[in-house]
């Protein structure tokens, strides 16, 4: 596989000492069960401003300590989309929604936007410039600390939620559509969290009252 090449989020700088390039990344998008997250952040100084890589590739107790040198050090906005919301307008917009009420968090005068993806955010104010990046997570740095942090606050969610509801593992897979994860659905029927429009949900909501 052909490395992927490096991009610097200082290219994206403008003379403006208001102006600010912010990192943009959603977790969740695949999964079964919880809310889709977003982070935004913008780095404020010179610590873990070199990390590139996608935050999947890493231990859980790696990403949860950049993570917390990342909310530390830097300015960060986490935005999520409820289950409701996902079932409702489907989970692009909601990742989109997400990644946008990310960014507001920040409340910045104005920026450059680097997404991870290929899609722009929708509705976005028109002081905020925005370059879409495919891969990234393991090309800027700004989107890998995005990524980074909307995982680990995501993944805390989701062993809180398993406090809740033991049976169905979600301190383990997360809310993705693991074998367990399916198989646990398939015998306990769906709960308030499961996204009711995707498949391996909707086949089994006769289950519940």
């Amino acid at each position: 596989m052909k490395a992927l090449k490096p991009i610097s989020w200082r290219k994206f700088l403008s003379a403006d000492p208001n102006h600010q390039v912010v990192g943009v990344d959603e977790v969740g998008r695949g999964c079964l069960a919880g809310p889709v997250y977003a982070a935004a952040v913008s780095f404020k100084s010179g610590k873990f401003t070199n990390l590139v890589t996608d935050s999947k590739l890493l231990s859980a107790e790696r990403r949860e300590e950049l993570a917390a040198g990342i909310l530390l050090h830097h300015q960060v906005g986490i935005g999520f989309a409820t289950v409701e919301e996902i079932d409702e307008i489907n989970i692009l917009q909601a990742s989109l929604l997400a990644m946008r009420r990310a960014v507001e968090k920040l409340e910045i005068v104005c920026g450059h936007i680097l997404i991870d993806g290929n899609m722009k955010i929708p509705n976005m104010p028109s002081q905020y410039e925005q370059t879409t990046v495919v891969k990234g997570d393991l090309r800027v740095a700004l989107i890998s600390a995005a990524s980074i942090v909307a995982k680990v606050t995501r993944d805390q969610l989701m062993k809180d939620m398993a406090t809740q509801y033991p049976h169905y593992g979600f301190d383990s897979h997360k809310g993705y559509s693991t074998a367990v994860h399916k198989k646990s659905i398939s015998v306990h029927g769906p709960c308030i969290h499961h996204r009711r429009t995707f498949a391996g949900v909707k086949e089994y909501l006769t289950l519940v009252p």
